[in-house]
């Protein structure tokens, strides 16, 4: 048995589908909207109440989890506690400080402690990472590559960002570097802007970030952000990232001379 802690975006369904065909599973749902009701093998549980979802796990025989999904950071005043989130929510809070990912890894500390290991969210879905080198038929230029190695040379340097995973470099100038509101929204300040299908999106883990957990994951709508800001390309990390609808993706990039990278 499995325990599948679940947030949000659909990286988690496409997960849910590979493990039903394979073990025997239960889910904890931390949702907003309870998006796994309707499995009888969801539980609708609180962040906060780590003495609950501890029980169902052990009641089940669950002595491995696998993360998957975005779990935003939450209004701690506000989150039901048991006991043992009483106990465990100072250190939650503490770690909160440092982006959403930190609450997700003081999360598996706490497991780790009860005897609940951690394995990597694309264990069940290996094809969801992308092959190494360029996957589109558009081909980064000499001005790309040097975009290119801004962006990651900057994202390397960060300390102050520790939970950003991406940065969008465009004519050798760094113009915006993801903050705690995601990527989303630091593509949408671009949207209605002029560009000439000049600049890069370099997504790549934070810095420290346990790889077993919220890689940076893209899809189709990632691509169409990209293009409304005016980007030609995006690059990712290999075997350390998620791509959700491949095709689409490709297919996407390549009908709008944009490029997609893994190295």
């Amino acid at each position: 048995m499995i325990g599948l802690i679940f947030g949000e975006t659909d990286f988690p369904k496409e997960i849910l589908k590979k493990v039903k065909k394979r073990e025997n599973y239960l889910i904890i749902d931390l949702t907003k909207n309870k998006n796994f009701k309707k499995d009888k093998k969801s539980y609708s549980v609180s962040l906060g109440q780590f003495g609950k979802i501890i029980n169902i796990l052990k009641d089940n025989n669950c002595k491995k989890v696998l993360f998957a999904g975005k779990v935003k950071k939450p209004k701690f005043s506000k989150i039901r506690l048991d006991m043992k989130g009483i106990y465990y929510m100072p250190r939650i809070i503490k770690r909160s400080k440092l982006g959403d990912a930190a609450i997700l890894k003081e999360i598996i500390n706490i497991f780790n402690k009860e005897k609940i290991s951690t394995i990597n969210s694309l264990f069940f879905n290996p094809e969801l990472i992308l092959k190494r080198g360029i996957n589109t038929k558009i081909k980064p230029n000499y001005a790309d590559k040097l975009d290119i190695k801004i962006a990651i040379s900057t994202l390397s340097r960060l300390k102050k960002y520790d939970f950003s995973q991406g940065t969008i470099v465009r004519n050798k100038k760094v113009i915006a570097i993801e903050g705690n509101d995601g990527t989303q929204k630091m593509l949408k300040k671009f949207r209605g802007k002029k560009n000439n299908n000049r600049g890069v999106l370099v997504k790549f883990p934070k810095k420290k970030q346990d790889l077993r957990i919220d890689l940076p994951t893209i899809g189709l709508k990632t691509l169409i952000q990209c293009k409304v800001a005016g980007l030609k390309g995006l690059v990712l990390k290999k075997k350390q990232h998620v791509c959700l609808e491949q095709k689409k993706c490709i297919d996407y990039a390549n009908k709008n001379k944009m490029f997609i990278v893994v190295q």
